[in-house]
């Protein structure tokens, strides 16, 4: 009795060394086996349970004092553990598995079945496959094979006549890149880089012997992961102070070693989606398709150049769109909404408008839609789920290490549960095994 009871507490005080900084960031409760000497070893962990159980074998004080000894001076012959599971083993199922028994505490937020529902509704009316930006160059395409008239110009020489589309002055803006026109200089965004080469999801990782590395995934259990990542991570104006990447959740959707890139993703994710969504509308609108015909057809008739009018009617419509969408997500960047389905009251720039339009953002909301948070939702629902538990583990490895004493920290180290083996001698030459599985759900 005395030997299963010392074994029992010996164990249970290995699990009570768990990592208090992981616990305290991320709510996880796991024993980071190098114990913040940067030596990452299980033989670390098997050292402080033969610790544990010789102390707890050992005489009291008082006994001490009398020199009282046990019947048999039980004492720890050896300790050693012969089954691990880690945090990544299993392409992290031993975290989502920590992460899952934390979350079903938790109400399920409502905003989770709203992204749900706009993620449907996104990909039912085809904004994440209808690539506007390849069917604007084609239609470019067409217009440039197409010959226009020739003059002769000041030095005698035979030059094609300029066409003057207003959509060229659009296009042209394109090389900017989408982040640096929507932003524009309005909006402050991080710099904070990351080598990644340094983090769980580009290294080989430290493996468990399959203890307890299994976690079979339900639906619902999806989603309460989803609330998990909102929960713990930054984003994009909603930063955390105490980070390395500001843009966590963008992170975890692309991957990318800088804020800066990461966001730049997630505002080409948004330029593809609202490029889509405005050309939707804007080929239903009779008076911006009438305001396109009418420019097509005075440009034509002057270069008396009738088959370029529809491929130019198009590329206005094309460069509209654009535009449209950069001052779309120029006011998601400001904290605005953006309704996934444009009407005449939520659009935001009229025909003289395109043509200038980097300097017609900045606008401040549509009057109804979805904010950058609920976009991002979005498209974190299409993040498949292993990229988002690698990239999760090296946010987690990312952020403890800032933490003091915790600047080697390793999650493939992060035990969750062991099988812990105790060798009992006494000193009538007896021996006896105990053996424990222990863990924070054992």
């Amino acid at each position: 009795m005395k030997t299963e009871c010392v074994a029992d507490v010996s164990m249970n005080s290995i699990l009570a060394e768990y990592n208090r900084e992981l616990f305290d960031r991320f709510s996880l409760l796991m024993v980071e086996t190098s114990y913040g000497s940067g030596n990452h070893s299980i033989t670390n962990t098997e050292e402080h349970l033969k610790n544990y159980a010789q102390k707890n074998f050992s005489r009291s004080l008082e006994g001490k004092v009398r020199n009282a000894q046990t019947m048999t001076s039980i004492y720890c012959k050896d300790a050693r553990i012969s089954g691990t599971s880690y945090a990544t083993d299993n392409a992290g199922a031993v975290l989502n598995r920590q992460i899952l028994a934390y979350m079903k505490a938790e109400p399920i937020e409502h905003a989770l079945f709203e992204a749900q529902e706009n993620k449907r509704q996104l990909e039912e009316a085809g904004f994440d496959t209808t690539d506007v930006e390849e069917m604007a160059r084609a239609n470019q395409e067409e217009i440039d094979s197409i010959e226009l008239p020739t003059i002769i110009n000041e030095d005698g020489e035979e030059e094609e006549v300029s066409l003057a589309n207003p959509a060229d002055e659009v296009n042209s803006q394109k090389g900017v890149g989408v982040l640096n026109l929507a932003a524009g200089g309005r909006y402050e965004i991080s710099e904070a880089y990351a080598n990644i080469n340094e983090y769980s999801s580009h290294r080989s990782k430290n493996k468990g012997t399959g203890l307890n590395d299994r976690c079979e995934l339900s639906v619902m259990d999806k989603i309460l992961l989803e609330q998990y990542y909102f929960e713990k991570c930054g984003r994009y104006g909603n930063e955390l102070d105490e980070s390395l990447l500001k843009y966590q959740l963008e992170y975890l959707c692309y991957g990318e070693n800088s804020d800066w890139k990461n966001l730049e993703k997630m505002a080409e994710t948004l330029l593809f989606w609202r490029e889509a969504s405005n050309l939707a509308y804007i080929l239903t609108s009779s008076s911006k398709v009438s305001a396109a015909e009418t420019a097509a057809t005075a440009l034509t008739a002057v270069l008396m150049v009738p088959e370029l009018e529809e491929p130019v009617k198009y590329s206005i419509l094309f460069a509209w769109s654009f535009a449209e969408s950069i001052s779309d997500i120029s006011i998601l960047l400001g904290g605005g909404r953006v309704p996934l389905f444009k009407s005449d009251d939520t659009w935001q720039l009229g025909f003289w408008e395109m043509l200038g339009f980097r300097n017609n953002l900045g606008k401040g909301d549509c009057g109804s839609g979805l904010y950058y948070k609920d976009y991002l939702r979005i498209r974190l629902l299409m993040t498949g789920h292993e990229e988002k538990t690698k990239r999760l583990m090296d946010i987690i490895e990312m952020d403890i290490r800032l933490t003091p004493g915790n600047d080697s920290f390793m999650i493939d180290h992060c035990l969750d549960t062991f099988c812990g083996e105790i060798t009992v001698g006494t000193s009538y030459g007896y021996e006896t095994k105990i053996e424990r599985i222990y863990g924070y759900e054992e």
